[in-house]
């Protein structure tokens, strides 16, 4: 076999073939030449006739062989399905109507050892699928398309922002301490200084620090890790779109957002009108606003509130098999019920506005509502897509809330947040008025391509070990 080469030159994409020449009449000629490349897809044969299907991240195209016109027409034909080639020849149209490269020469650019015949024409074992994107990616439709409106919608998600002054920006992914988020982190340790690090479970406490020096408009697609199971939803690395922005609160952030995902639904879908899981959903502006305890109150048909009488919320959980813990205050009470008997139930989207001051360390009181905080999570579909609050300004009160957390992590809640002094001593140095927002961009592209799992729109999703399953 003639050695591989080192490079090769297309002329065309298989797609730019299409769009320049797509009105030939049947059995048409153009005399113009081209040299396309691709994966060898199908190939059938008709006595000194071949005709293959070759596929690159374009589309796909036909060519056209033959024992009078093609250099090494045996070889053609010989060719095994999944080999990567480079092809010349004339752009015409079949008398059967298929617009074809009628190759006169091809080189083979790799060979596909493992053979894979029918596995070209889809694969449904997941393990495959997942373990193998390389081979899902040729595998079955639709998933290329996936990938490539992802990077599509996260490349058109910052031009959106730094069109009204947002300034992207990169923090550390190793953190001294964790912080900026509920969530177990994972642990690595760093030789030369001898000490443990974290990757990040959130950018949050950096992106303030930040604003505090002058950046008033601030936002990180951040790599984020968090040491926790799989699901539908999550996978234990994952990509977070977290901004800030200088004297805004969170009815500001609530214009963004709405308008935000019904840009990107226009550009990415063609409309903000989708049906996902089956199911209608219209992305278009003005979204709902409604506060946790007005939806509780709707799915359960009772009003709670974070003044209520302990054991009043203790016996509602019981009643609705929502599980607790000795330690839960009223405003932890009411977010699991909220979490266990209503927040799938909206189909959205929803802002949940009005969060209890218990379970959000990191926003500012409400200006109107005691013990809660100008906080809402937007809900999509049944599941949340982002989070965002006001943000808490005052050092000493962000110092109280940190030394409650403190407290719970030291009764075993590994998930709490530890007292961050170099945070502290930023907002000593004055933080504006300024709302935040993070948006779980994996759950964003799940949207906005239809699938209803995280792994479908992950190139390389985490797994058990090999041999272990799919996860």
């Amino acid at each position: 076999m003639p050695q591989i080469p080192y490079r090769a030159q297309p002329t065309h994409s298989l797609r730019a073939v299409r769009d320049e020449w797509p009105n030939l009449v049947d059995g048409a000629e153009t005399g113009s030449t081209v040299t396309v490349a691709g994966r060898l897809m199908l190939r059938r044969e008709q006595g000194k006739l071949a005709f293959a299907e070759l596929r690159d991240w374009t589309g796909q195209l036909q060519l056209f062989a033959g024992a009078q016109w093609t250099d090494d027409f045996t070889t053609f034909t010989g060719l095994a399905l999944g080999t990567w080639i480079v092809a010349t020849g004339e752009v015409v149209k079949t008398k059967r109507g298929e617009l074809s490269v009628k190759v006169t020469s091809f080189t083979v650019l790799a060979e596909t050892i493992h053979g894979f015949g029918d596995k070209w024409r889809g694969v449904t074992d997941p393990d495959i699928r997942y373990r193998q994107r390389e081979v899902d990616l040729w595998a079955n439709e639709g998933v290329r398309d996936r990938l490539l409106a992802r990077s599509r919608m996260i490349s058109l998600l910052r031009r959106y922002l730094e069109d009204r002054a947002f300034v992207e920006v990169e923090t550390p992914t190793f953190h001294e301490i964790p912080g900026g988020g509920h969530a177990k982190p994972f642990v690595t340790h760093h030789n030369a200084l001898d000490t443990d690090l974290f990757l990040r479970i959130a950018p949050e406490l950096y992106l303030k620090r930040l604003v505090v020096g002058g950046f008033e408009r601030v936002f990180e697609l951040a790599r984020v890790f968090r040491n926790e199971g799989l699901s539908p939803r999550h996978n234990p690395e994952f990509t977070m779109l977290e901004l800030y922005a200088a004297y805004w609160d969170y009815e500001d952030m609530m214009r963004l957002v709405e308008e935000l995902v019904a840009h990107l639904a226009v550009e990415v879908c063609g409309t903000t009108s989708l049906t996902y899981a089956g199911r209608e959903l219209d992305l278009s502006s003005p979204w709902r606003r409604a506060t946790m305890a007005d939806l509780i109150e709707d799915q359960i048909g009772v009003r709670v509130d974070v003044s209520m009488d302990l054991v009043e919320l203790r016996r509602l959980c019981d009643e609705h098999d929502v599980p607790w813990k000795d330690d839960y205050g009223t405003g932890k009470l009411i977010l699991e019920l909220y979490e266990k008997t209503t927040e799938a139930t909206l189909w959205g989207p929803v802002f949940v506005c009005d969060y209890p001051k218990e379970v959000s360390p990191l926003a500012r009181d409400h200006r109107e509502l005691p013990e809660t905080v100008e906080r809402f999570e937007a809900i999509v579909a049944g599941r949340e897509l982002c989070n965002a609050f006001s943000e808490l300004t005052d050092p000493v009160e962000q110092r109280a809330r940190f030394e409650d957390q403190a407290r719970l992590k030291a009764a075993g809640d590994d998930e709490t947040m530890p007292i961050d002094e170099s945070y502290i001593r930023a907002l000593e140095n004055g933080l504006p008025p300024t709302a935040g927002l993070g948006i779980g961009v994996d759950r964003l592209a799940m949207l906005l391509t239809g699938v209803e799992t995280i792994r479908d729109v992950l190139a390389f999703p985490t797994l058990r070990a090999e041999g272990g399953g799919a996860g």
